[in-house]
């Protein structure tokens, strides 16, 4: 591993990615089975649309920001190719952006390398982005807002945040952890941040106890003590206006059409289609009944329980909480596709240094039942899919067999994790501010 640079390691992989992309081009062109994601056609069509200057929601199936075709303009103007090469250079930055946030967090450089190679060599990180989809994007927008909360930076953090709450709104799973971090006594916008520096022996940081954090919350003053504070007002402030401009924007120029398809279609989601979630059975044999506004949204009552389980938990070890919160999210959500899984792999390489899994025995273990279980059902998919077989009872069982590899897994790796806060707790800043002077 010290052979390898950073730099060396990044080249690779835009070279790496840089291949697949025309690879990608000479298999659309010869072979039946496309390589370019059919989201990527969409995305393109959108663009296009934009360019002339028509609504991006003309292209039935578009359900993202105009954002998304804007940055994709480019495509109808010099290549079909600029999307796919967006998106992969946005992989590299996330891997920049670990290596950096590693590194600040004191990590070990060959450990730092061996935690980014886990992002940038990882089948679905390069393929997502190779084959155009726009989910690395997110991705480095989430690791942005993580280091900038790192450097102190407030403000950047909380226009960032409420950017891609616009542009993809599942992170907004990450407000409540944001702000509980945000402790006067921790974080002081303008000023760095103590960080709770990596250590081979690391102890199991301080926690407060879901018992008592649940008491701090119910406290009739709790929302005065706790939450109303400077940077907490000042991060739900700035993010909030972030994300109220660009829906207003846009509400403005394409209406309704707009709010319905980028927003308020992904909170009642309901797709007939197969696909890796518990609830697609149940909606395929009820698809035609329409559901009522109150059966779409009482379905995320499991994730709003499990959320708040896991933030209350692991609040202080911010990457830590927004893996097993993603994880989580994805697990129990009413869609799942395989785009979805780049949303916590983003995340991984941040809490590696800090598990005491070993990949022999229980990594191996780990890493078998999850590509198992999702092998099981891409089993059963293509059966249905592509012979027409009756399986949907098979595959129905393959997503709940899905959903416990993942439950498995993630309960697997919370227990093998060395809990580490991110910033360092009251009662030793003082004394690490001593020592640095």
């Amino acid at each position: 591993m010290a052979s390898f640079s950073f730099g060396s390691l990044l080249l690779l992989s835009a070279i790496f990615r840089l291949a697949l992309i025309l690879y990608g081009e000479w298999q659309d062109a010869h072979l039946e089975v496309r390589y370019t994601d059919v989201d990527y056609i969409v995305f393109s069509d959108a663009a296009s649309l934009m360019a002339s200057g028509k609504s991006p929601y003309l292209r039935s199936t578009y359900r993202y920001s105009p954002l998304l075709a804007f940055l994709l303009i480019p495509n109808s103007i010099f290549h079909r190719c600029w999307g796919k090469i967006l998106f992969s250079a946005s992989d590299l930055l996330v891997g920049f952006f670990i290596r950096t946030i590693l590194k600040k967090r004191g990590v070990p450089e060959n450990l730092c390398l061996a935690s980014v190679m886990v992002w940038l060599f990882n089948p679905f990180t390069f393929t997502i982005g190779t084959r155009g989809n726009c989910e690395p994007l997110v991705c480095a927008m989430v690791l942005k807002i993580l280091l900038c909360l790192m450097n102190g930076q407030l403000l950047q953090a909380a226009f960032w945040y409420g950017l891609v709450v616009h542009f993809r709104i599942y992170p907004i799973i990450y407000a409540l952890p944001i702000l509980l971090i945000l402790n006067p006594n921790l974080f002081t916008s303008g000023l760095n941040p103590v960080l709770q520096k990596w250590s081979q022996h690391d102890e199991k940081a301080p926690q407060r106890n879901l018992q008592s954090r649940l008491a701090c919350i119910f406290s009739p003053w709790f929302l005065l003590k706790s939450i109303m504070t400077k940077e907490r007002i000042l991060f739900g402030l700035i993010s909030g206006l972030v994300f109220i401009f660009c829906t207003a924007l846009f509400y403005y120029l394409y209406g309704w059409e707009f709010l319905h398809e980028a927003l308020l279609y992904h909170l009642t989601r309901t797709d007939p289609r197969h696909n890796f979630s518990i609830y697609f059975y149940h909606i395929y044999l009820h698809h035609e009944l329409e559901f009522s506004v109150v059966e779409k949204l009482i379905s995320f009552l499991p994730q709003l329980v499990v959320q708040l389980v896991l933030v209350l938990s692991f609040a202080e070890d911010l990457p830590f909480c927004w893996f097993a919160q993603t994880v989580a999210f994805v697990a129990f959500n009413k869609v799942i596709t395989a785009q979805y899984f780049v949303w916590f792999f983003c995340l991984l390489p941040l809490i590696l240094p800090w598990s005491k899994m070993k990949l022999k025995w229980k990594g191996v273990f780990s890493i078998s039942i999850w590509t198992g279980a999702q092998l099981h059902w891409l089993m059963w998919g293509y059966l249905l899919e592509f012979k027409g077989k009756n399986v949907l009872i098979q595959l129905w069982m393959a997503s709940i067999m899905f959903l416990a590899a993942n439950t498995t897994v993630l309960t697997l790796i919370i227990h093998q994790h060395k809990l580490s806060a991110l910033f360092m707790l009251p009662n030793s800043t003082a004394d690490k501010t001593k020592k640095s002077n």
